[in-house]
């Protein structure tokens, strides 16, 4: 018995030695020759965001009309982010009459196919709950959950609206891959799920970005023609999309027009 735990100790600590030097090989790794993120004065625009918690008191609150056409809305999170980072968007939907639920992930720490799985029966069970299909608003990374989601089950999603999601061009137009590569433990060009993300869903998709984002690439996040029916720039950084009136607006519009 102390023989087969032995053994047992002794594979773990091979697993995490294989793994953390995966990870150190990944964060090593250079982007290909004439692809790279916004400018590095944008990412330090990004620190601002931290102060929008401190400063919200002090502003006026944000004018929320009542909608017209309640909808359900799940709001999926960034990456390496919490569903309570987008608790204040959750509110302003929420004072505006429509049903907002979490994706029920936690964490958003990269995807796997049972992450994809776990989604995909939330957004079938949220569904069937309030007998409507469901909007999916995601953020960065969150985007290309739901846009994947959409894909696989548009019997069960109204539509897709991404914040500043990498969708479009290459896996390496942001400044955030190394990170991403460090925690998931996997490149950027090789997900651990099948997925053609430049692909638009067979439901109306569209895509929020912003020419301040500090993280990703303001093309990247846009897309092309084809790829999203409609691009919407927003005025904000990338972390501030969650916080953002102007984004928090133009949601409350598109839930409006279907």
């Amino acid at each position: 018995m102390r023989a087969m735990s032995s053994n047992r100790a002794i594979a773990g600590a091979s697993r995490w030695d294989a793994g953390f030097a995966r990870r150190l090989r990944l964060l090593r790794g250079k982007a290909p020759a004439g692809e790279r993120g916004p400018d590095a004065k944008l990412l330090w625009g990004e620190l601002a965001t931290f102060a929008e918690p401190l400063l919200r008191p002090f502003r006026e609150p944000m004018d929320v009309a009542v909608a017209e056409h309640p909808r359900v809305v799940m709001l999926l999170p960034g990456f390496g982010t919490h569903p309570m980072r987008m608790r204040y968007m959750a509110r302003q939907l929420e004072r505006a009459g429509h049903k907002v639920k979490r994706w029920g992930l936690g964490f958003n720490l990269g995807p796997t196919q049972q992450n994809f799985d776990k989604l995909a029966r939330r957004v079938e069970q949220v569904s069937a709950r309030y007998g409507q299909n469901v909007v999916l608003v995601g953020w960065s990374l969150g985007g290309i959950f739901a846009r994947e989601i959409a894909k696989r089950h548009p019997e069960h999603v109204a539509k897709v609206i991404s914040m500043g999601s990498p969708f479009s061009g290459t896996p390496y137009a942001n400044n955030a891959w190394r990170i991403y590569q460090l925690v998931t433990g996997h490149s950027v060009e090789q997900p651990p799920v099948e997925a053609e993300l430049a692909v638009k869903p067979p439901v109306e998709t569209i895509a929020l970005w912003s020419p301040r984002d500090g993280v990703i690439s303001p093309r990247s996040a846009c897309g092309h023609p084809g790829e999203r029916d409609r691009a919407i720039a927003i005025r904000c950084t990338h972390l501030g999309f969650s916080n953002s009136h102007e984004a928090i607006g133009t949601i409350l519009r598109e839930l409006e027009e279907f």
